[in-house]
């Protein structure tokens, strides 16, 4: 997979050297000289250009690129970078950092984005996700499907606790993609009974995140508000 990030910050760099270590081509476009560091992601290409110049992008061919990071500090160029994307160039794939809360609204499909990334609401919902047992915690949005990426902390008395997760019964537009148990990560198959402690992480869309709740955790939670 061929990934663009804009902005070789210290985000930028981070999931630039992670993609990289994951076998992706990964090509960095830094606006500031001084923030060139080569030597920081060796394996990656790294471009000095804007990255809200058409030009710029022309030239780095990011109609190349599967996915395109906007991963700068600046809220305006995210998005300027995401509409370009998307828009200019066809890129499949747009993911945006949102710097500042009150700018997550504008990160939408109509600006480009497919998913944006919320680094307040991250942790905010991570900080939930530690301490909630019992609900549903909302840890990601992904804007374009309208699907959230939750988690359920199975307490003790849950109704399918110790049952297979075939016997689950979820509802329409929600899937289990994974099961944190202590270290392990799990995928969860038709045969693996669910324990007291799992935290069950589910795509799904906001419509069903009640009746996923309600399947989960029994039907007196329903119609509680999602944290996160």
């Amino acid at each position: 997979m061929r990934v663009a990030i804009a902005g070789a910050g210290n985000v930028g760099r981070s999931i630039a050297a992670e993609l990289v270590g994951n076998g992706h081509q990964v090509m960095l476009i830094e606006r500031q000289p001084k923030m060139l560091r080569p030597e920081r992601v060796p394996a990656a290409e790294w471009i000095l250009a804007d990255a809200c110049e058409l030009a710029s992008l022309e030239e780095a061919n990011l109609a190349s690129c599967d996915v395109v990071v906007a991963a700068t500090g600046d809220d305006k160029v995210n998005l300027v970078v995401s509409l370009l994307a998307k828009t200019e160039f066809a890129v499949p794939r747009v993911v945006a950092r949102v710097n500042r809360a009150e700018n997550e609204w504008l990160f939408t499909e109509q600006w480009g984005v497919d998913v944006a990334v919320s680094k307040p609401r991250l942790m905010a919902a991570l900080v939930e996700e530690a301490v909630s047992v019992g609900d549903l915690v909302r840890l990601m949005t992904f804007r374009q499907g309208e699907a959230n990426l939750v988690e359920i902390t199975l307490p003790p008395a849950a109704p399918y606790v110790g049952l297979p997760v075939r016997d689950v019964p979820l509802p329409r537009d929600s899937a289990l993609v994974a099961i944190l148990r202590g270290k392990r990560v799990l995928v969860p198959t038709p045969d693996d009974p669910l324990e007291a402690g799992d935290e069950l992480i589910f795509v799904c869309t906001a419509e069903v995140e009640d009746a996923v709740r309600a399947v989960i955790l029994g039907p007196e939670s329903a119609g509680r508000r999602a944290l996160g």
